[in-house]
């Protein structure tokens, strides 16, 4: 049985002009237990609405998810998101916003506190326990929010670009951090990214999506994610296959988004 389970799911939006916009159209996908998998495409593709779907953050205007056999209807335990900019609670400490979760589940608290200490030490922030989340950097607060995720255990983690808003340094940090977590935990990791270098790096499977209606338009299966866990990550960015992908991919949603525009111009000249 796979981990998720995404059938026939269709998200449309009406505005208030009374035009419909199709976020979604048909999309369909089987995720296996353990995969990394990473979603890109040009802005208005439905990247964010598929994932906020899976979340259980929105409902689908047809079709349905299910993970591990359970359709979902709403957030729940067995899926944790992590935000762009961390979401973290800013009057708790760092242990504070990563024992949140398991407190509010009524957890014992020597097996919380255990727990916050190894989660802490796995992500770099042993000496930061009591340290309030405003005074750290952007990459520590997602180092504190990757935590804060796998405290409650989830069995799919869900990654809405973030990494999006680090500089370049951190950021090339934090991928080798998610890929560690990914491989030490076995958990079902899915990430949305615009970075076409970050969707190689991070995927196993990388899923490309077009826009207008947002559908499937690509998918690639991929070995670099294997070879960063392995090699230096600037090694693998580096390898011949990985440059030819990037250049192929890049002209792919360079070509959408000329299309998108051309579109755009199209409509403006024929209301005109």
């Amino acid at each position: 049985m796979s981990s998720i389970s995404i059938d026939n799911v269709s998200m449309r939006y009406e505005l208030t002009t009374g035009d419909v916009v199709h976020a979604l159209e048909r999309v369909s996908l089987e995720i296996q237990t353990g995969e990394l998998v990473s979603i890109l495409g040009p802005s208005g593709c439905g990247k964010t609405t598929l994932l906020n779907i899976l979340a259980g953050f929105l409902a689908p205007s047809e079709g349905q998810v299910s993970v591990n056999g359970r359709r979902v209807t709403g957030p729940g335990p067995d899926r944790g998101m992590v935000f762009q900019q961390g979401a973290l609670f800013e009057w708790l400490s760092v242990e504070g916003n990563v024992a949140f979760g398991p407190r509010m589940m009524g957890k014992p608290k020597r097996e919380t506190d255990e727990k916050v200490r190894h989660l802490l030490d796995v992500v770099g922030l042993a000496g930061f326990a009591s340290k309030p989340v405003y005074q750290l950097s952007g990459g520590m607060q997602q180092r504190v929010a990757l935590a804060r995720c796998l405290a409650n255990d989830p069995a799919v983690i869900l990654m809405d670009e973030p990494l999006g808003a680090l500089d370049a340094l951190t950021r090339e940090k934090m991928q080798g951090l998610v890929l560690k977590l990914w491989k030490e935990t076995g958990k079902t990791v899915i990430l949305i990214t615009h970075s076409v270098e970050e969707a190689l790096l991070l995927g196993e499977r990388l899923i490309i999506m077009a826009p207008r209606p947002g559908r499937i338009f690509k998918e690639y299966r991929l070995d670099f994610a294997e070879r960063a866990l392995a090699q230096d990550a600037r090694q693998v960015k580096a390898l011949p296959q990985f440059v030819r992908t990037r250049e192929e991919i890049l002209s792919m949603i360079w070509s959408m988004e000329e299309e998108i525009m051309g579109r755009e111009l199209r409509t403006e000249m024929t209301g005109a």
